[in-house]
């Protein structure tokens, strides 16, 4: 089995949902001596992208995206265990350190955004939901994180965006990260008011914006 052939497997599987057998093609992937970097990127990345795009068209819906993730998740385990810690550095993108804020407990939408990012090359540290600012950049700074990633999903929750930039200014650290927010209750003039790095409208922006904050450090 060629390389190209086992990317283009490593793909269909994740867009076919197929857990098992985007296992099965990341060990195959290992043992034929496909670069796992390649493999992620060119195989399983490009096969959750497909999925990314076919759900913001509304071709598939949540659960057909929840499924691909966790194909994907399960096969990038198993390529990331066979990178050496030299390679796996290099693998990555940026750090991002992501979480909902306190007072909101949505999660599906973030976690979405988590691994969306994750297949775009970043380390993602995911918080959780309900997540104190202070908390947020305690993960922050354990983690060397480049990026602070915030959903609100509710208007009474979005001041917390505001505040965490507060605090990141008043501790003299604001210029350390990249502050990325989102969530269906924020909006681009709502990041441009709060001194926000960056806004995400969705997934795909999300993880664009991303990579164009990692490029300006």
């Amino acid at each position: 089995m060629g390389e190209q052939e086992i990317l283009k497997s490593l793909a269909e599987a994740v867009e076919e949902y197929d857990k098992d057998k985007a296992v099965e093609m990341a060990k195959k992937a290992l043992k034929d001596g496909t670069d796992p970097i390649k493999a992620l990127e060119q195989g399983l990345g490009k096969g959750i992208r497909e999925v990314g795009e076919k759900f913001q068209r509304m071709e598939v819906f949540l659960p057909h995206l929840v499924m691909a993730a966790e194909a994907m998740q399960a096969a990038s385990n198993v390529l990331t265990a066979g990178l050496s810690k030299e390679k796996a550095e290099e693998a990555v993108a940026g750090v991002v350190v992501l979480g909902t804020v306190k007072g909101d407990i949505h999660d599906i939408g973030k976690s979405l955004v988590a691994t969306m990012l994750a297949a775009a090359g970043f380390k993602v540290i995911d918080v959780g939901v309900d997540v104190p600012i202070f908390e947020m950049i305690r993960k922050a700074e354990d983690a060397g994180a480049d990026i602070i990633a915030m959903s609100a999903l509710m208007t009474t929750t979005v001041a917390e965006q505001r505040d965490l930039v507060e605090e990141l200014k008043r501790r003299g650290v604001r210029n350390k990260f990249k502050v990325l927010v989102g969530g269906g209750a924020v909006n681009k003039e709502w990041a441009d008011e709060i001194g926000a790095d960056g806004y995400g409208r969705d997934m795909k922006e999300a993880v664009d914006v991303a990579k164009l904050l990692v490029e300006e450090m």
